[in-house]
């Protein structure tokens, strides 16, 4: 169906390569051209002005969900001003004692151009956007979607 790439370039840069003391940061770069400044967490002993893994996968998980919402949307002749989301990506033990993002909680806010759906309608649409999301189809993490929904920018006086 489709490829998608991604290059990591990594450089060691201390004299030792003892755990503490190598250099996490890295860059990732695409296809489009884009290159990311990356590292591991902070609590991993990355560099805290670089994104991490942890947060790529959960920005991932997030920007899929609001990708399908969108396209549901449009498809339905239901248009969004805006969606903004804070999601909130959680590592504990799985259920083998290992160390992952167990869970994703999806904070979205949606504005609607006019009257909103209704909220039924808009956990149906949540819920078929978790079912066609590419990246939701290819991880075992459990994701929640926690949605407020605005129908219009509030008034400015």
């Amino acid at each position: 169906m489709s490829e998608h790439h991604a290059s990591i370039i990594w450089q060691r840069e201390s004299d030792t390569f003892d755990y503490p003391s190598y250099n996490r940061s890295h860059l990732w770069r695409f296809e489009s051209g884009v290159t990311v400044a990356a590292s591991a967490a902070p609590e991993f002993l990355g560099t805290p002005d670089r994104v991490d893994p942890e947060e790529a996968f959960v920005a991932a998980i997030s920007a899929c969900h609001m990708l399908t919402f969108l396209a549901i949307c449009s498809r339905k002749r239901l248009p969004v001003n805006r969606y903004t989301d804070h999601a909130v990506g959680f590592m504990a033990k799985n259920s083998q004692g290992r160390l992952a993002i167990t869970r994703v909680d999806l904070h979205p806010d949606i504005v609607f151009d006019g009257d909103s759906p209704g909220r039924e309608i808009i956990q149906k649409i949540h819920h078929l956007s978790h079912q066609e999301c590419f990246i939701a189809n290819s991880v075992n993490t459990e994701i929640r979607v926690q949605s407020p929904v605005r129908v219009s920018d509030p008034p400015t006086d």
